[in-house]
């Protein structure tokens, strides 16, 4: 049987089938390479935490502690390192086009409705059945790609220092004695101090303050849930789609086999933490599949890692809530470089095993290419728009992020995220001569792959 039909046959088992292939046989770790694999994410949470804190603001307290909250529960549910991220797209045109944070929960609102509704209802399964094999391919490798162009506009703010790093990355990431991410963090904070001297008179700075976050649903007006929905919710739905549902399922299931995941599963739990997360002043959170590459590639194997990073955030939140700005201050942005380019590695190579076939591999370019175009047009500021409105704190760690597009559509005087490019060129494969002309020219393609 071909591959695809394989992952199908999985499908149509439903999704007992691939839950009950979840058993309590493994346990989550807490070691060092958890430990290290626990940070294997930061290179894009961390951009986008301080740029909704400086420029969208929003309290520091609610977003990292609904944060910690979905990754701790995520850790000890999945006990695989699923990721937590903030939402891409909706992300960048909230800092962009300089929203309130009421229209921010108000997005967050009714896409958790949306995705509840998807996975609750089985709407999600015959979309997800589309999505063959090289479709899921395609969409690995244009994220994976993403995310190494980002890392390298990222190193290249301080080129001698990210070549250092990503030779000592290199050299120890199968070293199980010194983890590689400890090895980062490291030459990071050392780095941060001596390119900036002032920063250890601002981490003297820094005060410990108990605060429980507020009640956050008084905020959100029906204007604002109206205004989130058009600008935000309808335009990230195609992108979680092929990222955090497609993607992340098929990546999961090929690592941890033992733990299986289905797509409505991953719909629904989007759909509840994100239903959950603006009652206490939380962003739109989704399942992105380049941060478990990044958990993985630097030493995470289970959901430990999940909850170690969800504890700390959770610490931060409570009791270092005003001073966010400066605790991040201390991971320069070539390290937050070199991370997401080594987790973009990661998440591309799993397109070796595409086979043979000359139509996967234009079905596999085709939708990696789309997934690389609309990533690219979706993501973060105009260099005009980000030098008007961030503040200083925001410098070091947004700058590589204006991947701008002078012809991003614009709605009412906001950019608007066009994610659609690399879901129709996916839907295209559902398309493919199949049959009897699959029965008649599949052997002589299979024995000649790159010749027409």
């Amino acid at each position: 049987m071909s591959p695809e039909g394989n992952a199908r046959e999985h499908e149509d088992g439903g999704s007992a089938h691939a839950e009950a292939a979840s058993t309590p046989k493994t346990r989550n770790l807490y070691n060092k390479m958890e430990w290290a694999g626990a940070f294997g994410d930061i290179g894009t949470l961390i951009p986008f935490v301080v740029a909704y804190i400086t420029i969208v603001k929003v309290d520091p307290l609610g977003l990292l502690f609904m944060f910690g909250i979905a990754l701790l529960v995520g850790g000890f549910y999945y006990r695989t390192p699923i990721p937590i991220q903030p939402m891409k797209a909706i992300g960048a045109a909230a800092i962009a086009g300089g929203i309130s944070p009421a229209a921010l929960f108000g997005s967050g609102l009714t896409t958790g409705l949306f995705w509840f509704l998807a996975g609750a209802t089985g709407a999600v399964r015959p979309i997800a059945r589309l999505a063959t094999k090289p479709v899921v391919r395609g969409i690995m490798l244009g994220l994976g790609l993403t995310f190494m162009v980002d890392g390298i506009n990222r190193m290249k703010t301080a080129p001698v220092l990210a070549g250092i790093a990503l030779v000592v990355t290199y050299l120890l990431l199968t070293n199980p004695k010194i983890p590689a991410m400890f090895m980062l963090l490291v030459i990071g904070i050392v780095s941060a101090v001596i390119m900036d001297p002032t920063l250890v008179a601002e981490l003297a700075k820094i005060h410990v303050g108990f605060r429980l976050p507020a009640f956050s649903l008084h905020m959100i007006t029906w204007n604002d849930i109206v205004m989130g929905t058009l600008l935000f919710t309808i335009p990230q739905i195609p992108l979680t789609l092929g990222n955090a549902v497609i993607a992340i399922t098929a990546e999961n299931n090929e690592l941890f086999p033992d733990r299986k995941v289905t797509e409505r599963k991953i719909a629904i739990s989007q759909g509840i933490m994100n239903l959950v997360s603006p009652f206490f002043g939380g962003i739109p959170m989704c399942h992105g599949a380049g941060g478990m590459a990044g958990h993985v590639r630097f030493g995470a194997k289970t959901g430990g890692a999940l909850v170690i990073l969800g504890a700390i955030l959770v610490v931060i939140a409570l009791f270092f809530s005003e001073s966010v700005s400066i605790l991040f201050k201390i991971f320069p942005n070539a390290i937050l470089g070199v991370i997401l380019f080594f987790a973009g590695s990661e998440l591309a190579i799993v397109v070796k095993d595409i086979g043979d076939r000359k139509s996967d591999f234009y079905v596999m370019l085709i939708v990696g290419a789309g997934q690389c175009t609309a990533k690219r047009m979706d993501k973060g500021l105009s260099e005009k728009e980000g030098r008007q409105k961030r503040g200083p704190a925001l410098v070091r760690h947004f700058e590589p992020l204006k991947l701008h597009d002078p012809n991003r559509f614009r709605l009412d005087g906001r950019p608007v995220p066009t994610g659609f490019l690399s879901i129709l060129a996916g839907l295209s494969a559902a398309f493919r001569p199949s049959g009897k002309y699959e029965q008649r020219h599949g052997a002589r393609q299979q024995q000649e792959p790159l010749q027409e």
